[in-house]
C-alpha cells in the first residue's frame, strides 16, 4: 500500500503537470485544488525540489514548476522517492534487501515466487506510467491478465 504522503506527492505533481508550460502554481492553489494540508504539502514539495523534480520561484509570479516534462516523471520514480522500495516482501527489494526471518530457503519459497511475479508486474506498470499518461486516463496502459 502506498502512503498518504506518496498520494499527495503524485497529486501535487499532476497539478503542476496540468499547468501551462512555464506557468508556476502557488502552494495554496495546489493545496486547495488537491485537498492537501498546506504544511504537509510544503514538506512534500521541498522533498520533490531536493530530488530535482520541481523548482520554486519567488515574487509576484512565484510558485512551483516542474523541472522535467510530465512524460519523464514516472509513478515508480515518485513512489521510490517518497516511500522507498517497491516490494511487498523484504527479500524482493532491490534497494533494501533483507532475508525474511522465517524463510529457510529463498530458492524454494513458494510465497516469494508468487510475490516476485506480482512485484515485477507492478514495477513494470509503475515505471512505464508517467504523469503525462495520468492526464490522459483513456490512454493509460492496461495489462490484461494472462
Amino acid at each position: 500500500m502506498i502512503s498518504q504522503k506518496a498520494k499527495y506527492a503524485l497529486r501535487a505533481l499532476i497539478s503542476l503537470a496540468r499547468a501551462a508550460p512555464g506557468e508556476s502554481r502557488m502552494i495554496g492553489e495546489i493545496s486547495r485544488e488537491q485537498a492537501i494540508p498546506k504544511k504537509f504539502l510544503e514538506q512534500i514539495l521541498l522533498e520533490l525540489k531536493r530530488a530535482e523534480l520541481v523548482t520554486s520561484r519567488r515574487g509576484r509570479m512565484g510558485g512551483y514548476i516542474l523541472l522535467k516534462a510530465p512524460e519523464d516523471i514516472t509513478y515508480g520514480a515518485v513512489l521510490r522517492l517518497i516511500d522507498g522500495p517497491i516490494a511487498p516482501l523484504p527479500c524482493l527489494s532491490k534497494i533494501a534487501y533483507r532475508r525474511c526471518a522465517d524463510c529457510q530457503d529463498e530458492a524454494s519459497c513458494e510465497i516469494r515466487h508468487v510475490f516476485e511475479r506480482v512485484t515485477l508486474a507492478t514495477r513494470a506498470v509503475l515505471d512505464r506510467t508517467s504523469l503525462a499518461d495520468s492526464l490522459n486516463l483513456e490512454d493509460l496502459p492496461i495489462d490484461e491478465p494472462a
